[in-house]
């Protein structure tokens, strides 16, 4: 299939904002700033404003949605399908879903590389065909459990080479490094959560997709920056970095900024690369193929993984190789890539028509959590 220009520029955009937006959050991370009152230098640690950030992004969408739908009802055929009426609270239990999920996200994100951050992002494949088999009554086939097999095996190799460079490196101790990538997995128990949700109640009720990301993005928004008010209160001890050791220290985040305007530049990155990065999640399933949408993510953490030791933010390991073509081959089976090179032996014909389900079924992962790729 040759592709068209516009299919093009969607790849390629959905591509580069996928990448700027775990590289400028990592970025953020790394600035070294004093805060308030003339306290000692110390990294912006703020991982639940990042997150607020993350959901304004998303919240954008919401009002793209209005725009083109204002846009289209002005032409003389109206083509775009707004969808059915619904209750907004119907986006409630999902986006409560996202917004832990996201949370935990930035805050390993301080704690471990961008690298494994976004490698380690694949175990959502195994919790979400576990979960759609538990309470959507999905039939899994041959081949995705061995994807969920290899996935596993996949994230273990990655996990190790953590381990290695916890041990070699200065950037980030054992401990941390650790912590981080656990709760990187159990982020992804919560995301693979909020897609069965979604998958169970709200998808069926034929709601635009900026529609759901943006009012899934409002709840998001609205919610955690409520929540910043009484994280300025709670004591963390030594597991924040910010200066007076709360769960969030929202002033502190806005003096290390005034002190380093750069921040803002990173953060306004997180933010319009997620809008960006949603809508062209979007567009390249509806335009191309949830397949294509997962071959273009998978390359976007060989991105990741570049610049990041380009810039020195971490340092080669051959083991995190080995993780990420593990991690490749299990996304490939779960997600069907298979089936075009079975096709072309005629000895696996019957494995073949076994695993042919509608490519809406098996791509559960990739199809509806464009609003689930945070960071």
């Amino acid at each position: 299939m040759t592709w068209t220009k516009y299919q093009l520029m969607l790849a390629a955009m959905m591509l580069v904002t996928g990448s700027i937006n775990t590289l400028s959050a990592k970025w953020a991370d790394n600035f070294l700033v004093a805060g308030c009152h003339g306290s000692e230098a110390h990294t912006f640690s703020h991982p639940f404003l990042q997150a607020v950030g993350m959901f304004l992004g998303e919240l954008s969408c919401l009002a793209v949605f209005y725009i083109l739908l204002c846009q289209d009802r002005r032409a003389l055929q109206p083509k775009m399908n707004p969808g059915q009426r619904f209750s907004p609270f119907l986006f409630l239990p999902p986006a409560l879903c996202d917004m832990t999920a996201t949370s935990i996200m930035y805050v390993a994100l301080n704690m471990t590389s961008a690298s494994s951050f976004q490698m380690l992002r694949g175990a959502v494949i195994v919790f979400t065909g576990l979960l759609s088999v538990a309470f959507l009554n999905r039939r899994l086939v041959a081949s995705q459990w061995i994807g969920i097999l290899i996935t596993i095996l996949g994230l273990v190799i990655v996990g190790l080479a953590d381990f290695i460079s916890g041990k070699r490196d200065d950037t980030h101790n054992l401990s941390d490094v650790i912590t981080g990538d656990l709760l990187i997995i159990m982020a992804q128990i919560i995301a693979a959560v909020q897609m069965v949700l979604e998958e169970k109640f709200v998808y069926k009720h034929d709601v635009h997709p900026l529609r759901a990301v943006g009012t899934e993005g409002f709840f998001g928004f609205v919610i955690l920056s409520l929540l910043l008010i009484p994280m300025f209160y709670i004591p963390v001890g030594n597991f924040s970095n910010n200066s007076r050791h709360v769960l969030e220290d929202a002033l502190d985040a806005f003096c290390q900024i005034g002190n380093q305007p750069m921040i803002v530049v990173a953060l306004l990155g997180n933010i319009i690369s997620i809008a960006f990065f949603n809508f062209a999640g979007i567009s390249v399933t509806k335009e191309i193929s949830a397949t294509t949408r997962m071959v273009l993510d998978s390359l976007r953490t060989v991105i990741i993984w570049v610049v990041s030791l380009a810039v020195g933010w971490e340092q080669f390991h051959g083991l995190q190789v080995l993780g990420f073509i593990i991690l490749l081959v299990g996304a490939s089976l779960y997600n069907g890539l298979h089936r075009p090179l079975l096709a072309k032996i005629p000895f696996c014909t019957r494995f073949q028509n076994e695993d042919s389900e509608p490519e809406r079924e098996r791509l559960l992962a990739n199809n509806k959590a464009g609003h689930s790729e945070g960071s």
